[in-house]
C-alpha cells in the first residue's frame, strides 16, 4: 500500500521536464480535465500549482519544468519519496459540451495541459485537431499520448527540425484557410502564444478558451495573487478559472504581472544549483 502523496512513478522526459505520478486516490477519483493541484515539497516550502495531466488507479500525474527553486527541489525527489502537501482538484473543469470540431493548441510544457483537454473532447465525440508546438525536435514530449487523444496531431517546431516549420498559430491558420470550420479553439501554453492565438481566432470569429496559470498561493481566491482581468472585471484563476474567454483576457496586464518575481526566482534557482555544486555565483 502506498502512502498518501507518495511518488509512485517518475520519468524524466527531457533535460528540464519531469513527469511524476503521485498517490492521491481521493483527488484522482474527482479530477477532470483542466483542473489542477497545489503542492508543497517540504514543510516550510513554497506552494506551487500544477495542472493535472492524467489520473489512473489512484495516481495523479503532473508534469513540470525544473525552472525555479521549488521545481528544482521537486525534481530531486525519487520514487518512494512523499510530498508534504498535495491539494486538489482545484479550479473549474474545462467545459466540453457542445463542441464538435475543435482545435487544441499546446505550447511546450502546455502540451501536458492540452493533452487531457484534447482527450476529454475526443472521448466526448468531438473531432479534435491537436497542435503541439516546441522549439526544436529534441524537446518534443508526449507525442504518442497526444496522438491517441485526438483525431489529427500536428507537431510544430520553431526551427523546422520536425513536423510543421513555425508556430502553432501558423499551423492553425493553415488549417482554417484549408476550409476547416472550428466551432471552438482551446489555447494552452505561454502567455504570448495564447495572446497571438486569440488575435488570430478573433479575426475568424472562433470562440477561444485559454488556460491561465498566473502567480498563485492559496488556491481559494483569498490571497488575490492569481487575479486576471477578463472583460474589464477582476477574476481569480484559482476559483473562477483557470479557463477563460481568451478574447476578453487582458494579456498585456497578465504578462507584466507574470514577470514580477522573475529576477528573484532566477536568483533562488542559481543559489540552489550552487549548493548542489552545479554552478558558481558571480563574484
Amino acid at each position: 500500500m502506498y502512502k498518501d502523496y507518495q511518488i509512485v512513478h517518475k520519468k524524466v522526459l527531457t533535460q528540464e521536464i519531469t513527469q511524476i505520478s503521485v498517490y492521491a486516490p481521493l483527488i484522482a477519483r474527482k479530477a477532470k480535465a483542466g483542473q489542477f493541484v497545489i503542492l508543497r515539497v517540504e514543510e516550510n516550502g513554497e506552494r506551487i500549482p500544477l495542472t493535472i495531466s492524467s489520473c489512473n488507479e489512484g495516481l495523479v500525474t503532473v508534469i513540470f519544468q525544473r525552472i525555479g527553486a521549488t521545481t528544482m527541489k521537486l525534481g530531486e525527489l525519487d520514487e518512494g519519496d512523499c510530498l508534504t502537501d498535495f491539494v486538489g482538484p482545484l479550479g473549474r473543469p474545462t467545459e466540453i459540451e457542445g463542441c464538435r470540431r475543435v482545435a487544441v493548441l499546446g505550447g511546450g510544457l502546455g502540451c501536458a495541459i492540452a493533452l487531457p483537454v484534447a482527450k476529454a473532447l475526443h472521448n466526448a465525440g468531438a473531432q479534435v485537431d491537436l497542435i503541439g508546438g516546441f522549439k526544436t525536435k529534441d524537446i518534443v514530449i508526449l507525442e504518442e499520448e497526444m496522438k491517441a487523444a485526438c483525431t489529427d496531431l500536428h507537431i510544430c517546431t520553431d526551427d523546422g527540425s520536425y513536423g510543421y516549420s513555425g508556430f502553432v498559430t501558423g499551423k492553425l491558420e493553415e488549417l482554417i484557410q484549408s476550409g476547416i470550420r472550428f466551432d471552438h479553439v482551446f489555447a494552452i501554453g505561454p502567455l504570448m502564444m495564447m495572446k497571438f492565438a486569440c488575435r488570430l481566432t478573433a479575426r475568424y470569429n472562433i470562440p477561444t478558451i485559454v488556460s491561465m496559470n498566473p502567480i498563485m498561493i492559496d488556491g481559494t481566491g483569498m490571497c488575490g495573487c492569481c487575479r486576471v482581468t477578463v472583460g474589464g472585471e477582476v477574476k481569480f484563476a484559482c476559483v473562477d478559472g483557470p479557463d477563460f474567454d481568451g478574447h476578453l483576457v487582458d494579456f498585456d496586464e497578465t504578462i507584466a504581472r507574470a514577470s514580477t518575481y522573475r529576477e528573484f526566482e532566477q536568483a533562488q534557482k542559481q543559489a540552489h544549483l550552487c549548493r548542489l555544486g552545479g554552478g558558481v555565483l558571480n563574484g
